[in-house]
């Protein structure tokens, strides 16, 4: 499991896989300084650090390299939320902590989500009660 992005690391990752296409140090670098002073050599070794930890891919363009995303956000985010989960001594009482903090839409896109792994469970959100919280074994 890699281990949870810096704040840093997040800002130029979240570029990345927002553009879903090969960037450069520049174009990450433009769109920062929108939001924060910094400096080329600070998102260059950002992206260097990056590509060390295996979370972008770099081919070399003339004289500068483009970065490509090894992996999803969504990929990234599922990493994260197992770890922590296999961290608990009670993995059934942090899943119905984790629930009961999830949003009407939340529990609704885990209902799908939970639909496309579970293919032939019964179709859920039609009734009140499923706003309770999660589909549990239909």
């Amino acid at each position: 499991m890699p281990r949870q992005l810096g704040e840093l690391e997040d800002a130029v990752m979240t570029r990345v896989w927002q553009w879903n296409r090969p960037v450069t140090v520049r174009e990450v670098l433009e769109d920062l300084q929108q939001e924060r002073s910094i400096a080329y050599t600070t998102v260059m070794t950002v992206m260097d650090n990056l590509h060390q930890k295996g979370w972008v891919r770099r081919e070399v363009e003339g004289r500068a390299y483009r970065y490509t995303a090894v992996s999803t956000r969504a990929a990234y985010s599922a990493a994260l939320m197992n770890e922590a989960w296999s961290h608990s001594d009670n993995p059934a009482a942090a899943l119905v902590a984790f629930f009961g903090m999830m949003s009407a839409e939340q529990r609704e896109a885990l209902r799908d989500a939970m639909r496309i792994v579970s293919p032939g469970a019964s179709e859920a959100g039609d009734h009140p009660a499923d706003d309770a919280g999660p589909e549990t074994g239909r």
